[in-house]
């Protein structure tokens, strides 16, 4: 999954608009070029010419671009693939467009850029700090970790959904799950309390869907290093422009210092549905 878009065009594209030009004087009568070699084509071009321009062409090259067939058969060149096999996409075309676009939104997740990208909305104690992981993920994907103090600290990034290239018609009609994923952890010696809130916003900032689990507090001499929180929210209705994600937390003991929650490789990312 996250192929990068294939290159290899076998036809130019001014070859190709040649070629509709030349269709359109059939007036919607089949032209003498199998249908099998014209897919060959098509599946060497970018697909949002496909879409966009190819699919306008005539009536055969519409029900072909528009068929199962078309966008399975590219998935499988590309390298992508459902996690389940077992449960197909509904859809094949969506499934592929949302699969190429997808990826974290959020920025600096793992605090390799310190607090860029964040904004800290508490920062109570001896303030948020950067250390770096005392027990890896059990991924290996994070090294660093942001963690909080002996009273409430709090950060927050504001996912603009357009900027990032969803647009209001794309959320819309499609409304793409949105899976949200967080990595928290203790200190070994030390209780901590952990929290998290993320809201899917309208273009006024207002709420539309939020998550909010309760407070997560974890005991001093706990032997799990590391939890996560994952949700995915779905059938959240129109109107989605923003995510707002907020976490953070605070030790329970008042300890000066920084022995509150380990947060790191947070993560929202739009995805297909048939993804479970």
């Amino acid at each position: 999954m996250g192929q990068a878009e294939s290159r290899n065009t076998a036809a130019p594209l001014t070859d190709l608009r040649s070629l509709e030009t030349r269709l359109a004087a059939f007036s919607g009568v089949m032209p003498d070029v199998p249908l099998t070699v014209v897919e060959e084509i098509l599946l060497n071009l970018p697909a949002h010419h496909v879409v966009n321009e190819c699919r306008l062409v005539c009536p055969e090259w519409k029900e072909l671009v528009d068929s199962a067939a078309h966008w399975r058969e590219r998935c499988m060149r590309e390298g992508i693939q459902p996690c389940d096999g077992s449960r197909p996409p509904v859809d094949w075309c969506q499934f592929y467009f949302i699969t190429k676009k997808r990826r974290n939104l959020i920025k600096n997740p793992v605090a390799d850029d310190k607090f860029q990208g964040w904004e800290i909305v508490e920062n109570g104690g001896d303030l948020w700090s950067i250390e770096n992981s005392r027990t890896p993920l059990p991924d290996k994907t994070a090294t660093k970790c942001f963690v909080t103090s002996y009273r409430l600290c709090l950060k927050q990034q504001l996912i603009d959904l357009q900027k990032e290239g969803y647009s209001a018609a794309f959320m819309d009609h499609l409304q793409p799950h949105i899976k949200i994923s967080d990595w928290y952890g203790p200190r070994y010696d030390c209780g901590c309390e952990y929290q998290i809130c993320v809201e899917l916003l309208g273009q006024n900032k207002n709420p539309i869907s939020v998550f909010q689990p309760e407070k997560v507090f974890i005991q001093a001499w706990t032997d799990k290093p590391w939890y996560q929180m994952i949700h995915v929210f779905k059938n959240y209705g129109p109107g989605v422009r923003f995510i707002r994600f907020t976490h953070g937390g605070k030790d329970t003991q008042f300890w000066a210092g920084c022995y509150g929650i380990r947060v790191t490789n947070s993560s929202v990312e739009i995805c297909p549905a048939a993804e479970r």
